[in-house]
């Protein structure tokens, strides 16, 4: 049974291969066909992204159960070691926000730019109310609710 690592040295070397064998290919066939092997050679990389995220993924998953099964907090908490949830929303917000800023600031002008970034500001303050309204519950105010 091979390693994770393994199985990604692997997946590396056949990625050299099929760059290889498309770059040979293209020589061959000219730019008649360079299109498709481009598009093929990079779903190729796609499958091989998601793949690692996957793996990886699962593996932290896996560590966070284990954690938390033993009984202590799971990582990337508030006194863990990492970013937390709040920190990952508010990143996937300002990422999102190019596009969807350039898509209201051309449909709409000033007034769906600023809608567009009311609403993600919205979201953002929303989820950190939430979780500071969830703080304050774990310190014995439930009985409130």
């Amino acid at each position: 049974m091979t390693s994770g690592r393994d199985a990604d040295l692997n997946q590396d070397s056949d990625l050299k291969r099929d760059l290889e064998a498309a770059v040979q290919t293209r020589k061959e066939l000219g730019e008649t066909y360079e299109t498709e092997l481009v598009e093929s050679f990079l779903e190729k990389v796609e499958q091989h992204i998601d793949s690692t995220v996957d793996k990886r993924v699962r593996r932290q998953l896996a560590e966070q159960q284990m954690v938390i099964a033993r009984g202590g907090r799971s990582p990337g908490g508030d006194e863990g070691g990492g970013p937390g949830p709040a920190f990952g929303l508010a990143a996937l917000s300002l990422v999102l926000a190019i596009p969807l800023s350039a898509i209201a600031a051309v449909q709409t002008g000033l007034a769906g730019l600023l809608i567009c970034w009311g609403g993600i500001v919205g979201v953002n303050a929303c989820y950190a109310g939430r979780d500071a309204l969830r703080r304050g519950l774990g310190r014995g105010d439930r009985e409130d609710w």
